[in-house]
């Protein structure tokens, strides 16, 4: 179980990338484009850039609130509840997208004159991704057998308490 200390720092690093992730949205995006439209980028380039890189922050954020949402349910000692799966079914989809969101860069760039080095880092960067949402759900597998057991722990102790 993790302990009370654990869940305030994670939760206070999450608020801290919140934070940045506001930031971010707020003034280094328009930032963005701004550099964009001094650099002579097509409109549909920089539509697509600047897109991308919202929604990817966007990926970000909805990952951030879903985990201080299932710390929540850990500081109560309900993780190991049907509540957690809405979480973690929102983390899995939010990979997938992130994922999906690094793939579609990586094909705007390939032919824009980008070093195709740049290309297959963005490339591996959603192969990852997209290994992170499989991990998740391997982990959401877990989740759904430690409830299995749980509740099957629980039927089992309730049978004693009758027997005895």
């Amino acid at each position: 179980m993790m302990h009370g200390a654990s869940i305030v720092v994670l939760k206070v690093v999450i608020a801290l990338s919140l934070a940045g992730s506001l930031v971010v949205q707020a003034m280094i995006l328009p930032a963005a484009w701004g550099d964009l439209v001094d650099a002579d980028v097509p409109t549909w380039a920089r539509v697509a850039l600047v897109s991308i890189a919202a929604l990817g922050v966007l990926t970000m954020q909805v990952f951030a609130v879903c985990v201080w949402r299932l710390l929540t349910l850990v500081r109560r000692g309900s993780v190991f509840s049907e509540a957690s799966f809405r979480y973690v079914n929102v983390i899995i989809g939010a990979f997938v997208t992130a994922a999906v969101l690094a793939f579609v860069l990586a094909v705007l760039l390939a032919p824009g004159g980008v070093a195709p080095g740049l290309v297959g880092l963005v490339s591996g960067a959603a192969l990852v991704l997209a290994g992170i949402a499989l991990l998740v759900a391997v982990m959401r597998r877990l989740l759904v057998q430690a409830i299995a057991t749980e509740s099957e722990a629980r039927a089992l102790r309730s049978e004693l308490d009758e027997v005895v």
